[in-house]
């Protein structure tokens, strides 16, 4: 695989401790879900990333597919809880709200975006991701 980009984090203290990007570009606290400290948790970085990506990716292949969106808005809703073997997993539902297109052709360009998004491609057949698709086809009568 031929290597676009690459970028490093370094975290300190686990879920209540501190993470930062090695470049000095964005540094975080981490709290623990529900303790009441502030700051953010493993989960609501991975739904930020998942969320970019997978918007940026749609806009992507709507343009491969020649498909005239005018606007999209995806949102990554992130969980984690214990498997029955006693680990622990994600559990994703992907928003994906698309303009300019009817139900089908919606439905069609996000299928192909989570066969290219690398999230989609990371989490595929380790991680349960429901697709949730919302189309506006905007006045027709214009």
């Amino acid at each position: 695989m031929k290597i676009f980009y690459k970028t490093r984090a370094t975290a300190t203290g686990g879920r209540a401790g501190r993470t930062a990007l090695d470049d000095g570009g964005l540094a975080l606290d981490l709290a623990v879900p529900g303790s009441g400290k502030p700051g953010a948790n493993p989960e609501q970085l991975f739904a930020l990333g998942y969320a970019a990506c997978f918007d940026n990716a749609l806009a992507g292949v709507a343009k491969q597919m020649d498909l005239p969106i005018t606007g999209s808005r995806t949102s990554a809703e992130v969980g984690i809880g214990q498997t029955p073997a006693g680990g622990y997993a994600l559990d994703i539902d992907l928003w994906i709200e698309i303009q300019g297109l009817g139900e089908a052709e919606g439905m069609t360009l996000v299928e192909a975006t989570h066969r290219v998004c690398p999230y989609s491609n990371a989490t595929q057949g380790n991680i349960d991701v429901r697709l949730h698709v919302t189309v506006d086809q905007g006045d027709q009568n214009a």
